[in-house]
């Protein structure tokens, strides 16, 4: 988790470098414009060879139950599969429990990228609040069912789950 250019993304392709299983990276993002095909293109080249990259901009629980044993799979990012749920009218409590039903069933290695939306000014829209708050829900869902958390901030790593504090009563 973090805010935009945290380190999420390096961070998360970081720990899938380092598997001996096949790389695979789920990117959620959907080229709509020029600014975003650079976006994409340059998070292409930073990944290099190795990797296989499966878009994916909504169907992601069924894409994660596909992966195998032998893979080790970044989700980039929660964020836009989230707002792409949205805009497709799906309900976002409905897909949250869908994805996590598969992250839970999940047989490859899986790290999951998603944006810490909740820390900057109140959005102006109602939209946008919706967004901001079922993008914290997604969140809170999500790293329940994850063995680890960990949140980017100046590119620094910081540990939230397990936490240290997790056995006190």
């Amino acid at each position: 988790l973090g805010g935009a250019r945290s380190g999420k993304s390096r961070l998360a392709q970081g720990l899938i470098e380092r598997s001996e299983r096949r790389k695979v990276f789920i990117a959620t993002a959907e080229s709509r414009d020029s600014e975003m095909s650079e976006r994409i293109a340059l998070h292409q080249a930073e990944r290099g060879a190795g990797w296989e990259t499966r878009e994916v901009p909504l169907d992601l629980p069924q894409a994660i139950r596909a992966c195998t044993a032998d893979e080790a799979v970044v989700v980039d990012c929660l964020t836009l599969w989230l707002s792409n749920t949205m805009f497709a009218e799906r309900s976002p409590s409905e897909v949250a429990a869908d994805l996590v039903d598969s992250i839970r069933a999940a047989h490859c290695a899986l790290v999951l990228v998603s944006n810490e939306v909740g820390l900057g000014l109140v959005p102006e829209t109602a939209l946008g609040r919706a967004f901001r708050d079922e993008q914290g829900r997604l969140n809170q869902r999500v790293a329940e069912v994850c063995d680890a958390a960990v949140a980017m901030i100046s590119g620094c790593p910081l540990l939230l789950k397990p936490s240290p504090v997790a056995d006190i009563a």
